[in-house]
């Protein structure tokens, strides 16, 4: 070395240890919000103790979801394909592959598979015993790309 004083700070910097988590568990954060998708505030449920529930939901070339909402928190991470999801007055996003998100809770939506592609979505339920997850809504006419608020 050409520089003790670098020799020094160099070998310092080696002898330290990483701490907290990040030495022994490298991550990517994916999502760091407090609200949804649409700005709501992000607020659990309290009618029972807390439950967590993960499922791989999974939309087949043009199919589309039934218009609902969720009482809870959900988070959603697209593992495959492109997902458009319509949230009536609040308009349409498009998620793809690697997207993550906290999904509106309170605002009626549907998710439609437009491509050619399946579309598989890990959704990561995040409530409470006594509330759901998903609430399924009757509307007329249903929500369509061609005439959505």
């Amino acid at each position: 070395m050409k520089s003790p004083l670098l020799a020094v700070m160099l070998g310092l910097a080696l002898a330290t240890p990483l701490t907290g988590w990040a030495q022994a568990y490298p991550s990517r954060e994916l999502l760091n919000t407090q609200s949804s998708v649409i700005g709501e505030t992000i607020s659990y449920p309290t009618t029972g103790p807390a439950r967590i529930k993960a499922n791989i939901v999974t939309i087949a070339p043009g199919a589309e979801t039934i218009v609902h909402r969720h009482p809870a928190p959900m988070f959603a991470y697209i593992l495959a394909g492109e997902l458009t999801v319509d949230y009536g007055s609040y308009g349409k996003r498009v998620y793809r592959q690697g997207d993550a998100l906290m999904e509106a809770m309170h605002a009626a939506h549907r998710g439609l598979n437009l491509g050619s592609d399946v579309v598989r979505i890990l959704s990561v339920h995040m409530g409470a015993d006594g509330t759901e997850n998903v609430v399924l809504e009757k509307t007329e006419p249903p929500l369509r790309p061609d005439n959505a608020q």
